[in-house]
């Protein structure tokens, strides 16, 4: 017995290396707090970091950043409305605002206006901000600063601050406190499920301390990567790390703890039985891991700028999640000893509550029926994925894209009311200064352009703007880009590209779409081969694979129907499925991987179909505390004012409910009560002889009791 100890894990739950793990751990801390907290600083929120690679707009974007030097400038629109007309006195306050935003610090150029509108209700003044590696939140800063300004408006004067820098600004306030938000609000949800779970004061405590320094430890690695590696994070990918790391982490602290609780009923020595719960839950806990990091890595295959660089920081993020709980939570454990467990403490030699608990009864109700168990469960989870039929994806307009409704958004409605739609968010061209003329004509020429400026010439090439008639956020907008591209691309010896936000918008819907169908089928195949891997077996992935996906599946079309219905969202981004699909199968299969695990291994000693009901009974309860964990972890960015963060929230954690609760309890377990050997094909598992499912419902509950050795 002391050798198999000795084996199994020293170096974390042994005697003395216990102390050693716990203090490299605070080690970690004490260096990694400090740097964890510059990542909010070391984040990159130009529009670079978001746009598609190759797209003919990024093009545009480089270009006028290195020739025309306009990249990163953002027009505000400064639009003051009265209803009635406007009055003198409105006319000298917006030209005395006009002189002030000039002295903004980041506004650059000269300050256009104000520009009175034909109705003669409206008028506007055109500010170019230029936030410089300040990102967002300079451009923040700089609108704040105006509205200051516009505070002290005549009575019956109304004034906004919109076009590209207002709606930026009002994305950059959504973000700004995110990750203290996002913190504190999954840590609450954990704790009280943890509360709840294990109905301990104490216990939640360890996960909880594990998770964090986890957390705080990949935030400063992915610090240090962005600083001096070049990896590229933007406050979008930054949040999702925090949600993923900390409901992940806690996902695996919950399965280790079961095990380890299960262990301490069969070993008096507390180092002993958590040697023998690493032993066997570490695999599972291994492979839930790899398959998460490998599915992160499959977005590097991405074309959007943004989507690219969220897989390597994500999958950094699990694998520093992996290595603190297989350490630091183990020695946490093993230095508390059971009381940590109070007023619940698993005694040595005492029965397994989990042998007749609520999963096994379950189990057993399956038994009886599981081929119609499994039919009827699939049947209800593909009515629910027929919601898919009413997703409209695409992007999002402006004024869609919030929660609530902010100050920029008024703005751009009070534009639109008395000015042309596309006012401060011009379609761009650049083309060789040899064809200036005939590219300007083309582009004048295109239905859906109101006017274009004189193109402006720098060396060999030149640049100029085009107004729409169209909202540029609008599906108008973006035909009226393709009809411009059309148009100067056919102009000979021109090399026009064509560029702007309207333009960037559609690129990156081309690009989310591409993504789709290129990283779907990678994820798929990564997690199938990592199945393939730890299960021995061909059937059994690949039944897994397929219920993840109906689950995906299910999980969008309810989402769906409560975004239409319920929630009166417009439409979800067009990178919402793959980022959705991205989360449940690498996470979904979690579960399934931890339930099979342990069919597995049981189906060693008692048959498939005796194991899938220990299987069940044991990992049912720790199954539904995780799933609970990360649903609520994921839940919490439905917090955020942002229609997108929101719809991922809410989506991954349907998904993950259902993986937890239908599809892991009842589909996987009907499966394999009525396969049984089948599953393991084409492993020695699958040639074992062992009873019907009928013969196992109807065997006495000492079936699942027998005593397991010790080995």
């Amino acid at each position: 017995m002391a050798s198999t100890r000795r084996r199994l894990g020293p170096l974390v739950c042994g005697r003395r290396s216990k102390w050693i793990v716990l203090g490299f751990w605070l080690v970690v801390m004490g260096v990694g707090f400090p740097l964890s907290a510059e990542l909010t600083g070391a984040q990159d929120n130009d529009t670079a970091s978001w746009l598609p690679g190759s797209a003919e707009s990024t093009q545009v974007f480089e270009a006028q950043q290195d020739a025309f030097q306009t990249g990163e400038e953002l027009p505000a629109i400064v639009v003051y409305e009265r209803q009635g007309g406007i009055t003198p006195e409105d006319q000298a306050k917006a030209a005395a605002d006009a002189e002030a935003f000039a002295g903004v610090e980041h506004v650059t150029g000269d300050v256009v206006g104000p520009i009175p509108s034909e109705d003669g209700e409206a008028l506007q003044v055109i500010v170019r901000v230029d936030p410089g590696d300040g990102g967002w939140f300079a451009l923040g800063d700089a609108v704040d600063a105006m509205n200051d300004i516009l505070a002290d408006e005549p009575e019956g004067l109304s004034a906004y601050v919109a076009g590209p820098a207002g709606v930026s600004a009002d994305f950059a306030d959504a973000f700004e406190g995110i990750d203290g938000t996002l913190l504190y609000a999954a840590m609450g949800v954990v704790i009280v499920i943890l509360l709840i779970s294990y109905r301990s004061p104490v216990l939640w405590f360890i996960p909880v301390f594990s998770a964090f320094t986890a957390l705080t430890a990949a935030q400063a690695v992915v610090y240090l990567l962005a600083e001096y590696a070049g990896v590229t994070v933007n406050g979008q990918t930054a949040g999702i790390l925090l949600v993923l790391v900390f409901g992940a982490s806690t996902d695996y602290a919950l399965l280790l703890i079961a095990r380890y609780r299960e262990e301490l009923r069969r070993h008096e020595d507390r180092h002993e039985a958590m040697a023998f719960a690493l032993h066997r839950a570490g695999p599972a806990i291994v492979a839930s891991a790899a398959t998460v990091t490998v599915g992160m890595l499959c977005l590097l295959a991405a074309e959007m700028n943004s989507t690219r660089g969220m897989g390597p920081v994500l999958a950094v993020g699990i694998v520093i999640g992996l290595a603190a709980m297989l350490t630091l939570l183990p020695a946490l454990l093993v230095i508390s000893g059971r009381w940590v467990f109070w007023p619940l403490k698993p005694r040595f030699g005492s029965d397994e509550p989990t042998e007749r608990g609520f999963w096994a009864r379950t189990g057993r109700a399956i038994a009886h029926r599981p081929r119609t168990v499994w039919i009827g469960t699939s049947l209800a989870l593909g009515a629910m994925a027929l919601g898919l039929l009413g997703l409209n994806t695409g992007v999002i307009a402006n004024a869609d894209a919030f929660v609530d409704r902010p100050a920029s958004i008024a703005g751009e409605e009070a534009l639109a009311r008395h000015f042309p739609a596309g006012t401060g968010s011009p379609v761009t061209v650049i083309s060789n200064a040899g064809a200036a003329d005939d590219v300007r004509q083309a582009f004048e020429d295109t239905d859906g352009i109101a006017e274009v400026t004189e193109p402006e010439s720098i060396g060999d090439l030149v640049y100029m703007e085009g107004t729409l008639d169209a909202a540029p956020d609008s599906p108008a907008a973006q035909d009226t880009v393709e009809a411009v591209r059309d148009s100067v691309h056919a102009v000979p010896d021109a090399d026009a590209l064509v560029g702007g936000n309207t333009a960037i918008a559609l690129d990156a819907k081309n690009a989310a779409a591409r993504d789709s169908t290129v990283i779907m089928p990678l994820v798929l195949v990564a997690v199938f081969v990592i199945l393939m891997i730890l299960l021995r077996a061909f059937v059994a992935p690949l039944i897994l694979v397929a219920t993840v996906v109906l689950s995906f599946a299910a999980a969008l079309g309810l989402s769906s129907l409560i975004f239409e219905h319920l929630l009166g969202f417009a439409g979800a981004d067009t990178a919402f499925p793959l980022f959705v699909f991205v989360f449940l199968v690498a996470l979904g299969i979690d579960y399934n991987i931890f339930l099979m695990t342990r069919v597995h291994e049981e189906a060693k000693q008692h048959g498939t179909r005796r194991g899938a009901l220990i299987g069940l009974a044991a990992t049912g309860g720790v199954i539904t505390s995780a799933g609970l964990v990360l649903a609520g972890t994921f839940a919490v960015l439905a917090t955020l004012p942002v229609v997108a963060f929101a719809e991922i929230g809410i989506a991954v954690a349907l998904g993950v409910l259902l993986d937890t609760l239908i599809v892991r309890s009842i589909l996987v377990t009907a499966l394999n009560l009525d396969l049984g050997r089948v599953m393991w094909w084409p492993s020695a598992l699958s040639k074992h002889a062992e009873p019907t499912a009928a013969e196992v419902a109807d065997e006495p509950d000492e079936v699942t009791e027998e005593p397991r050795p010790v080995r």
